[in-house]
């Protein structure tokens, strides 16, 4: 019997809970930033136990934001992270896939075996979705891994007729290094406008222009009837010429290995955690891309698919792992987009507001957007105006009375708003 079910059987507190017995072994599933964060902070916060971080590609563990800029343009060689593993003492199996997970028997199902745990963590990540027909057709890319930006490399360098599916974040990322290298880019959006899926309509219409002004041509209301060798056929009959075609329409959480393990997932098939990071089975907690978590502040389940909760989330987990000071994770969101040269910006979560008012004038090169509910800043997107998203990120996580005049007034400093 484990140490969790003797516990419980014996009416002690379980493992990794006040007062209850610390765990021996804690694994680690997924060496993006959530997963090493997650094995780092557990070292931070003085657990003496095995860590064991198992990560499904041969690299060494690697931040994402510079694949589709430094890395994709050539300018730097990787983006691994600084760290000894070694000297953490924390134990890294790469190229080690993950097939399943036997909750009641705690152990991980891989490639090389099995793998035993007292306290598992689940930080796989999103995965890019595929665009239907487009398997094994040459010529389509992905930007995701380490992989995916070199092979899109030599595809920049020679300047090549590029078709970009999806005109979301990394659509906008991508085709801002792509004009960048000297390429000729024609992006095609099934929407009628970038963002759709992020962004209100009136937010997202200024961001229309920030396409044709780096010379990319950007195509709305266009859906991909298929892609073939050369070129990239919509749905209203006309041909896009593409020597490569890069896809971004979305990512959804790594989760498919989860199957039949019992572990609850949710509408996205996202694994659902609780306020703790916790999930439905006994000493498994899931943190990053994969995992939601309710929000009191925002009163709703949150996915978050950005880097800022992927950096957060692991110190609520190492905390509760520990037991010592129970922690809720409940942040305000952030994430930012280098694009067109412009810094955009966004906290917060604006699908509760009432009210939407404008800082600065949105055909300028420098404005915010604020959302408010019942008079409180909620959320703010601010393009090229940094020092009001840190003044407002301080006033959404207080939950500040705001005075509309003075938000209004970009000659004012954001904070002068708070009533």
């Amino acid at each position: 019997m484990s140490e969790q079910r003797q516990a419980q059987a014996q009416g002690t507190p379980a493992l990794g809970t006040p007062g209850g017995p610390q765990p021996r072994n804690v694994v680690v599933v997924g060496a993006g930033m959530a997963g090493v964060q997650t094995a780092v902070a557990l070292r931070e916060q003085g657990f003496t136990g095995t860590v064991t971080l198992l990560g499904a590609e041969p690299h060494q563990p690697y931040d994402r934001p510079p694949l589709s800029k430094a890395v994709l343009l050539g300018k730097a060689e990787g983006s691994a992270f600084d760290l000894d593993f070694e000297a953490l003492g924390i134990e890294l199996r790469l190229g080690c896939e993950v097939l399943g997970v036997r909750t009641g028997a705690h152990e991980l199902d891989t490639a090389g075996g099995p793998v035993p745990y007292d306290v598992l963590v689940l930080a796989t990540g999103a995965e890019p979705i595929r665009l239907p027909g487009t398997e094994g057709v040459p010529g389509v890319h992905l930007l995701r891994t380490l992989d995916d930006a070199e092979r899109l490399r030599p595809v920049l360098a020679r300047q090549h007729d590029i078709v970009v599916v999806g005109a979301g974040w990394i659509g906008a990322e991508f085709t801002t290094a792509a004009r960048e290298a000297g390429c000729a880019v024609t992006v095609v959006e099934a929407a009628d406008r970038p963002l759709a899926g992020a962004l209100p309509a009136e937010v997202a219409a200024p961001m229309t222009a920030w396409y044709a002004d780096s010379g990319a041509s950007l195509r709305t209301h266009a859906r991909v009837a298929h892609v073939e060798p050369g070129a990239v056929v919509l749905d209203d009959g006309s041909r896009l010429p593409a020597d490569a075609v890069v896809v971004g329409i979305g990512a959804r959480p790594a989760t498919a290995w989860l199957a039949g393990s019992g572990i609850a997932l949710g509408d996205h098939r996202e694994v659902v955690a609780d306020d703790h990071l916790r999930t439905s089975a006994p000493d498994v907690y899931a943190v990053g891309d994969c995992a939601s978590f309710p929000s009191g502040r925002y009163g709703r389940r949150l996915l978050v698919h950005h880097w800022d909760n992927a950096l957060q989330g692991p110190r609520t987990v190492a905390a509760n792992i520990i037991g010592e000071s129970p922690s809720v994770y409940d942040p305000v969101p952030y994430f930012w987009s280098e694009q067109f040269g412009r810094f955009v910006q966004y906290v917060g979560h604006h699908q509760s507001a009432d009210t939407t008012l404008w800082r600065g004038d949105p055909s300028g090169p420098a404005w915010t957007v604020c959302w408010l509910r019942e008079g409180r800043l909620v959320a703010l997107l601010a393009v090229g105006r940094p020092r009001d998203l840190a003044q407002g990120r301080r006033m959404i996580e207080a939950g500040t009375l705001m005075d509309a005049d003075a938000l209004t007034d970009p000659s004012r400093p954001l904070k002068a708003a708070g009533a």
